[in-house]
């Protein structure tokens, strides 16, 4: 059984266990918190306060995610206080000493780690701003400055906003919470970049992805375990068109929760897994779900509950619960609901599934004929402004007060300077705007007519706190115009030595002299009539006066060449 204490203010968990000690200590805060101009704040502080513990023996780590913080290890029971004391110690007094270093470690965090096919999925639901924010690359480390982490760590890691959970026989000796006084912060409202549901968008990969927001009980958690079930069975078992297929059920903290499905496809299978994959989801949808798949799911969970450890395993998100006013039960009762979940409860949950639904689909494949409709990908309207021709192409760049759109002949992208999430600005004058909408406007000075007047309206428009200043671009990265990308080929060529050009004159006006002449006396044998005694003499002229034509212009032709390779 889970016991409430408190240590120093701070709510805390304790559960028995078997095997190691563990603890940690979990703050109601993530990436849903910050803006896209300032994304990757908390899990520097996260480094930062992590950084100084190094060298320890113990096992420790952290964890930042969309609506929590978390500081845990595993190990004695002196370890663990001095870790959680030494935690609370270095979010007081932030040791910012390391703060570009840990800047540099970030990055090579994000640019190595693999992308997987799911991490599109909350920009396209959620637009680029609260729980759509993840899937961004870290881009407000930057300008991020020791009092921005000061003032964030004062505002978020509280006494109020923090649980300290133990799986262990006792709160460490010496375990000490030292934390400033703040307020419990509520879960983000999570905003929608989806005009409709159920929806869909095109991705690279080669998989289908599920995505949808149900409320958050006992049967929905269930109803994704019998979904796998059901994919499963048609797409791995019957038809051979799927190897992995996987499903998962994430609480969101607001009373409603994530329910995700995956199926991949080989590329020429990609249809024929989209179909299977929409053919289940309607199976479930019309109420023919089995008893069997049920009752499956129903011990499956129940296995779960009946270990030892069941309280141990389950205090991270039981701290979650607590920091997000959502219920918490006790094993008994968790037994209960999953026990008194109906084929009912899992039909309403597959039309809440239905309803909300986000799929992605592969490259070459649309689920508009299964009633879904395409995710947005262009605005309705453009802004009013000064028109920039695009140099190679029928695009036009409209630069106003309120913001920009890039006109293309069948479609439209507006950015307006207020829904405006971050702009990225590079030296050479490249802006990126993206809006809170996930909507991308990239701007290139050498591919319009762009004067520097517009750049300075642009950057005028974007509020300061939304600019990101990025490095300088190697010439390489830089797209160029069809026209300057040819003068550049011409100018970047290699130079043609001396001795060359000498040859090529010399050879070709030499061989112009000797053809001009070739020509005429040929011409002249082919109009005036010859004595045949001297015919043969002045063809045989001809015939060697062409072969040293060619051999002189030779050289010419050859060099030419070369060059050009």
């Amino acid at each position: 059984m889970i016991q409430h204490l408190e240590t120093d203010g701070v709510p805390t968990l304790l559960a028995p266990t078997g095997g190691p000690m563990r603890a940690g200590l979990t703050f109601r805060v993530g990436t849903a918190d910050e803006t896209l101009a300032r994304h990757g704040i908390t899990h520097l502080l996260e480094h930062l306060v992590l950084a100084p513990l190094g060298s320890a023996d113990y096992h420790f780590n952290g964890a930042t995610g969309p609506t929590f913080t978390t500081f845990h290890m595993q190990g004695s029971a002196p370890d663990i206080a001095t870790f959680i004391t030494s935690v609370c110690a270095n979010l007081t007094d932030l040791p910012t000493g390391r703060l570009e270093v840990e800047k540099d470690i970030l990055r090579t965090e994000w640019s190595s780690r693999g992308s997987a096919a799911i991490d599109d999925i909350p920009l396209w639901r959620h637009g680029a701003r609260d729980h759509g924010l993840s899937s961004y690359p870290e881009w407000g480390l930057a300008r991020l400055t020791a009092e921005d982490l000061r003032q964030w760590a004062a505002r978020w890691f509280t006494r109020e906003n923090a649980v300290l959970w133990i799986a262990g026989d006792r709160v460490p000796e010496g375990l000490r919470l030292e934390l400033p006084t703040g307020t419990r912060q509520p879960v983000p409202t999570a905003s929608s970049a989806l005009p409709t549901t159920p929806a869909y968008f095109v991705h690279g990969s080669r998989a289908v992805i599920l995505d949808a927001v149900v409320r958050r009980r006992t049967a929905a958690g269930i109803f994704a375990e019998v979904l796998e079930r059901e994919l499963f069975r048609a797409l791995r078992q019957d038809a051979g068109l799927s190897y992995t297929i996987s499903s998962g059920y994430e609480p969101r903290g607001d009373g409603q929760a994530h329910l995700r499905a995956l199926a991949d496809a080989l590329a020429e299978k990609q249809d024929a897994v989209l179909g299977g994959f929409i053919d289940v989801l309607a199976k479930l949808r019309v109420g023919r779900i089995e008893q069997s798949d049920l009752d499956a799911a129903v011990a499956k969970r129940i296995d779960v509950y009946s270990t030892a450890e069941a309280d141990a395993a389950r205090l991270p998100a039981y701290a979650l619960n607590l920091l997000t006013g959502e219920p918490n039960h006790t094993i008994d009762e968790h037994l209960a609901l999953l026990k008194a979940v109906t084929l009912a409860d899992l039909h309403e949950v597959a039309h809440e599934t239905y309803a909300s639904a986000l799929l992605m689909v592969p490259e070459g494949t649309r689920a508009d004929w299964a009633g879904f409709t395409a995710a947005p990908t262009s605005s309705q309207s453009s802004v009013s402004g000064t028109t920039y021709h695009a140099r190679d192409d029928n695009s036009r760049l409209l630069v106003g007060t309120e913001g920009v759109s890039l006109v293309r002949p069948n479609s439209i992208l507006t950015v307006t300077y207020a829904d405006c999430a971050a702009m990225l600005a590079w030296p050479d004058g490249a802006r990126q705007l993206i809006g809170h909408d996930a909507l991308v406007l990239h701007i290139e000075p050498t591919l319009f007519d762009l004067r520097p007047a517009a750049t300075n309206v642009i950057d005028s428009g974007v509020p300061a706190d939304r600019q990101i200043m990025l490095p300088p671009r190697s010439p390489e990265e830089i797209p160029q115009s069809g026209a300057v990308r040819q003068a550049h080929e011409h100018l970047n060529r290699p130079k043609r030595p001396g001795w060359e050009t000498l040859l090529i004159t010399i050879s070709g006006l030499a061989a112009l002299v000797v053809g001009g002449f070739t020509l005429l006396l040929t011409i002249g044998l082919l109009i005036e009539p010859t004595a045949e005694e001297d015919v043969a003499v002045l063809w045989g002229a001809v015939v060697v006066g062409w072969l040293l034509t060619v051999i002189l212009a030779l050289p010419v032709v050859l060099l030419t060449r070369g060059r050009r390779r």
